[in-house]
């Protein structure tokens, strides 16, 4: 699944991998066992799936979104869920595919879901996922640097992001020497 979306989209590939190393950090710092490490691993790695439904002139356009595009950009967390909801997995990869995209306050998409009612494991992959991507070149804008994804996250602590995963991000870049590989 991984290598059908990288002849896509390399740069999907890319930060998934990404998004898949720092999620994993961030578990382990927040202590959790290693069997939950390891889910949240698993479904950082293919969080974007849903993104093969995309036109492929989407996934590169180098400017704006039109609105229909960024509402087809959005349907992708429910279209990887789509995916892999009949796939036995041994954690729920595709309850956290669906929902990382969810914010605490109801601002996310697909489902403006809040709170407890979005998956700790989502709650996680959706910071590590804000940092990577912020962090890292997109095809319509340079990287804004992991000082700007920094601040991005801390200010939505509690609001957008969830604290605790939040502070744990913080946390390794700042005190622990954490670095994203090949981010840029």
């Amino acid at each position: 699944m991984v290598l059908t979306i990288e002849s896509r989209d390399p740069y999907t590939a890319g930060h998934q991998q990404r998004v898949a190393q720092l999620a994993s950090a961030i578990a382990k710092e927040l202590g959790l066992p290693e069997k939950e490490v390891e889910g949240i691993r698993m479904a950082s790695l293919i969080h974007d799936l849903g993104k093969i439904s995309l036109p492929a002139e989407i996934l590169s356009k180098p400017g704006k979104l039109t609105e229909i595009e960024f509402r087809l950009v959005q349907n992708h967390p429910q279209a990887g869920y789509e995916i892999l909801k009949n796939i036995d997995f041994p954690w729920p990869i595709a309850q956290i595919v669906l929902q990382h995209h969810e914010r605490l306050d109801g601002s996310g998409y697909p489902n403006q879901l809040k709170n407890d009612a979005i998956r700790k494991e989502a709650r996680i992959v959706g910071v590590a996922d804000v940092v990577e991507a912020m962090a890292s070149h997109r095809p319509y804008r340079p990287a804004l640097g992991i000082d700007k994804a920094l601040e991005e996250i801390s200010s939505g602590k509690g609001i957008l992001y969830d604290p605790q995963a939040v502070e744990a991000c913080i946390k390794l870049f700042t005190s622990k020497g954490f670095k994203l590989e090949n981010a840029g």
